[in-house]
């Protein structure tokens, strides 16, 4: 697959990045496994945790040159570009100044004698990410693992190439050792290459349910720790109580940002049958006001697709859904002009036999359903093969607790999209994947917990 920068604002192609060979690999595996003997990954955490401080503080001294970058490559409106950028200084950060508490040792009482846990780097990670959110994707596999010693061999997504080596660069410049971290323009089969070699103790992929199962498959077949993240089916229930102008407005977000294509976007709306007609109508209004451009414009609010095969396979998704059923309530079309461009779309009366209602829409569609009451609409939210994020608006909190207890999904948020911080864990059920990634959890999953006991 070729690496390349194509805008898709308007499909241009900008640069293309010859791939490394079989021999750049084995180089990478070698250098990777060597730092991982050494005194880098062994010995005190203190430099590494330095690392991450300047990186941190490159990251945020560079914000307008990395977020111009990736919304010139993948898409992203410019000021959630910008904010991506400030999240990636604030991971680095959060483990530069948590790490060690999060690896401490912990004693466990034992009348066996005095036990304790210890937590060490287990060796090198391969990290396959996706283009979505092309820099944050990298700093949450990155930190916790420099962190913690174990260097990381990352392949990034095709089409955003320019992305992936200025991040590699930026971990040089911090001041990280040649194969900390490791940037290849690989092919899948060198991915499962890398991660059959003895050398390579782990893989973490974010991406899409396919690419998951293909990875797990081969970290399972040679016994190696693997996390995945993978895609969404995200409920954004409205309960009769809701304050319904909030809900609307921050639905609108939830399901717009970066341009729908999010893992943990809002994709079904779950409505009470009390405020379905109100909130359809008040949010088809608020897509008909969204303003279509380019995403270096500050005023843009919906930018385009990351790609032309992303926009053909939406608009294949969302004639099919037609086709099987559904009602096209708004949108539903390719923008006519230049660039990968899909307009809003509204989906409504999608029965349980369309395939729509267990897809993920990778762009700016929302699917509307209509409940009866609170069980109903955890048992439509439940109905779904995928386990990632929710949300659920009330003005009630106990009513909407009680609602985000019984939701099957790693995260659930109550008044609020689904969203991300460094100190929260990320993750989720069924074929959402499985592992924990940023907070304790995320750095604990590439480690060694080690028992040591000592008997009197």
């Amino acid at each position: 697959m070729a690496y390349q920068t194509v805008n898709p604002a308007n499909n241009k192609l900008i640069k293309e990045y010859p791939s490394h060979t079989d021999a750049d690999v084995e180089a990478a595996l070698s250098t990777a496994d060597a730092l991982y003997h050494s005194d880098w990954s062994k010995g005190s955490m203190d430099k590494r945790l330095a690392v991450l401080h300047k990186l941190a503080d490159l990251i945020d001294s560079r914000t307008e040159e990395l977020a111009k970058i990736a919304s010139e490559e993948m898409g992203k409106l410019i000021a959630q570009s910008r904010g991506e950028v400030k999240l990636c200084a604030q991971i680095a950060r959060y483990y530069a100044d948590n790490a060690k508490q999060f690896l401490a040792p912990v004693k466990y009482p034992s009348e066996m004698g005095e036990a304790w846990v210890e937590h060490h780097p287990i060796g090198v990670v391969m990290a396959v990410e996706p283009w979505n959110f092309p820099y944050y994707q990298l700093m949450r596999v990155l930190a916790p693992n420099l962190a913690a010693g174990n260097p990381v061999i990352a392949k990034h997504a095709s089409i955003v190439p320019h992305c992936a080596e200025s991040f590699a660069h930026l971990v040089r410049e911090a001041g990280a050792p040649d194969g900390a971290w490791t940037n290849l323009f690989i092919s899948s089969d060198q991915v499962a290459t890398i991660i059959a070699d003895d050398r390579v103790q782990g893989a973490a992929l974010t991406g899409s349910e396919k690419a998951g199962s293909i990875v797990a498959a081969q970290a399972a077949k040679h016994i190696k720790k693997s996390t995945l993240e993978l895609g969404g089916n995200d409920v954004f229930v409205v309960l009769d109580d809701a304050d319904l102008e909030k809900a609307v407005k921050i639905g609108v977000n939830a399901r717009l940002a970066n341009a729908g294509q999010v893992c943990t976007a809002a994709k079904r709306f779950i409505l009470h049958e009390k405020v379905a007609e109100q909130f359809l109508e008040k949010y088809t209004e608020a897509f008909r006001n969204i303003r279509i451009g380019d995403p270096l414009d500050e005023s843009t609010r919906l930018g385009p697709l990351s790609s032309k095969d992303a926009l053909e396979t939406l608009t294949k998704q969302v004639d099919e859904a037609v086709k099987n059923g559904a009602t096209l309530h708004y949108g539903g079309k390719p923008v006519q002009r230049e660039g990968s461009f899909f307009e809003p779309t509204i989906l409504t009366n999608i029965t349980r036999d369309n395939p729509a209602y267990f897809e993920e829409f990778f762009g700016p569609v929302a699917q509307i359903y209509v409940v009866k009451n609170d069980d109903e609409a955890v048992k439509l939210a439940n109905d779904s093969h995928y386990g990632l994020g929710g949300a659920v608006f009330s003005k009630d909190i106990d009513r909407a607790k009680k609602m985000a207890s019984k939701i099957e999904t790693g995260m659930v948020w109550i008044n609020w999209l689904t969203d991300t911080a460094a100190e929260l864990p990320f993750g989720g059920v069924k074929r959402s994947g499985y592992g924990r990634e940023l907070s304790d959890l995320g750095i604990k999953e590439f480690v060694n917990q080690k028992l040591v006991v000592i008997r009197r």
